[in-house]
């Protein structure tokens, strides 16, 4: 049996999103800056889809701004909000431990040009506190970015929440939502958003196209020199198929979140209590305030490696963490950050199911797992210390 259970990684591009794809790459294929007939068929492809995907986010067309993905919206979103901070000498942000790296980096390089930034904890099930967020909150602070669901453990943070005390003490709140929109109910007006930044792949969209919200009155500050594309906020000539079919893939998916949610929540369940039955195993992150398609489990005694490699001979593709750091030796920064050791978050899963997983599905990946985990302990001298007495038992 095959089963892909990596959707956080990527999905599989829908069959709608292809078919609006193909037109812009076969016979339309001008360039959206040209006043000719072709180029101009191109522009209106954009700005229909540029319509279409503010309509699925409760946003104005004219907030939307394409970019080639998550990662590039989440800089342009917080490089933005210092700039503007920094002009009325504001230059403190507050933040989370367990955001993408592509926030976190981009937050490292603003420290080293000065900026203040407050980390906040996220606790065991690896949701923000907004009481603690808002006691943060200082004159001088110009941003607050927390992401919308995690990539890694899945657990959705009390975004409308965040978002009425920072619009109570007058703070930009930049969201990172790339495993959020498509998947989860989002209206950036009701949950007080004032940046968002999501990335077609992650639902059935292609890779390499994604888009920013930034709500009506912020000016976004241009980090790709060059023409005058996107009203002069992204240079580069925009990547006409890729728009139209993300906005087909995001119409699609938003159409149908409240079946297809009721439909991965069951098998999530199902998922977890089986794999649960493993002894010295423990879930990361919230059981229930948690994405429908996620399942994350650390399993003590055994390298998330390993379990990797034999899940995939059997037919099962699955992550230990973000697929971003995949090939990184080091132990996930979100099971660190949410209280895991390092030899216990060294041996952790990342199981994200979707729309095409069958019971029979999650019955064949509850028996795989725990044969392999129970295979991989056999001759770990890891497992054998804990069985023998000589450590201690973590989980």
């Amino acid at each position: 049996m095959k089963i892909y259970a990596d959707n956080a990684a990527t999905t599989k591009m829908s069959k709608r999103a292809i078919e609006a794809m193909l037109p812009y790459l076969e016979d339309c294929y001008g360039n959206p800056s040209s006043l000719y007939s072709e180029g101009q068929r191109a522009k209106e492809a954009i700005e229909n889809a540029r319509a279409v995907i503010a309509r699925c986010i409760g946003a104005a067309a004219k907030e939307i701004i394409f970019t080639s993905g998550g990662s590039e919206a989440d800089t342009q979103a917080i490089v933005s909000a210092a700039a503007l901070g920094k002009k009325k000498g504001k230059t403190h942000i507050i933040s989370d431990t367990i955001e993408h790296h592509a926030v976190l980096h981009t937050l490292k390089k603003l420290e080293k040009e000065g900026f203040e930034v407050t980390y906040l904890p996220v606790h065991e099930n690896g949701i923000v506190r907004p009481e603690e967020l808002e006691k943060e909150i200082r004159d001088d602070t110009c941003l607050v970015t927390v992401m919308f669901a995690n990539n890694e453990i899945g657990t959705v943070q009390p975004v409308r929440e965040i978002g009425e005390i920072c619009k109570k003490h007058n703070v930009l709140f930049h969201t990172d939502a790339v495993q959020a929109v498509g998947h989860l109910h989002v209206d950036v007006n009701a949950d007080n958003i004032d940046m968002l930044s999501a990335s077609a792949h992650k639902f059935h969209g292609p890779k390499g196209v994604g888009f920013l919200y930034v709500r009506k009155g912020i000016r976004p500050v241009n980090i790709i020199e060059g023409g005058a594309q996107e009203r002069g906020f992204r240079a580069g000539t925009e990547n006409v198929a890729g728009i139209a079919a993300m906005a087909a893939a995001l119409e699609e998916a938003c159409g149908r979140i409240p079946e297809v949610s009721a439909k991965l929540t069951v098998l999530r369940d199902r998922l977890i209590k089986g794999l649960s039955e493993i002894p010295h195993s423990a879930l990361n992150g919230d059981p229930v305030k948690r994405l429908p398609s996620n399942v994350n489990f650390c399993f003590e005694g055994i390298e998330g490696e390993s379990l990797l490699l034999l899940l995939d001979d059997k037919g099962i593709s699955a992550s230990s963490g973000s697929a971003c750091t995949s090939g990184s030796l080091d132990p996930s920064h979100v099971l660190l950050a949410i209280g895991r050791v390092h030899d216990v978050a060294h041996g952790s899963l990342r199981l994200t199911i979707g729309e095409d997983t069958t019971d029979d599905g999650i019955d064949y990946i509850i028996g795989a797992v725990k044969e392999v985990v129970s295979y991989l302990r056999g001759f770990s001298p890891v497992w054998r210390d804990l069985m023998s007495g000589k450590s201690k038992f973590i989980l």
